[in-house]
């Protein structure tokens, strides 16, 4: 079977108003911020370029529902297709529907507390 979480892709959270935590953010800790935040690049075991992306969004945003919590996580993935066939056997709630860009394929979930997690089959080259 192949491997389901490959590495964390990103870390997104509410704020008040992301454009001045991201200048926080760089001022203080040098994230290097764009409108997206801020994306981490790392190589993995085979020394493939692979990205992790730390993301404000607007407090009233409606993505991360239908969770409720301040944050979402976004784990990287191997074969999102298959990984949601075998989690929704699992009793796994998937939410929506595989979406696809030219970055990769993305995919929601809902772990056992209702945290709505993103899984993404990444193409890290589209970020070159």
């Amino acid at each position: 079977m192949k491997k389901r979480v490959t590495g964390l892709g990103g870390f997104f959270f509410k704020t008040e108003d992301p454009k001045v935590i991201k200048e926080w953010y760089r001022k203080h800790l040098g994230l290097n911020t764009d409108d997206y935040g801020c994306t981490f690049w790392w190589k993995d075991e085979n020394g493939t370029k692979c990205s992790t992306q730390w993301s404000p969004f607007k407090e009233d945003t409606t993505y991360f529902e239908p969770s409720k919590k301040q944050f979402m996580m976004n784990f990287r993935v191997e074969d999102l297709v298959a990984l949601l066939a075998t989690l929704k056997k699992e009793g796994v709630t998937i939410v929506g529907e595989i979406e696809e860009y030219d970055y990769g394929k993305f995919g929601w979930i809902l772990d056992a507390e209702g945290n709505k997690i993103e899984l993404w089959e990444p193409i890290d080259t589209a970020f070159l």
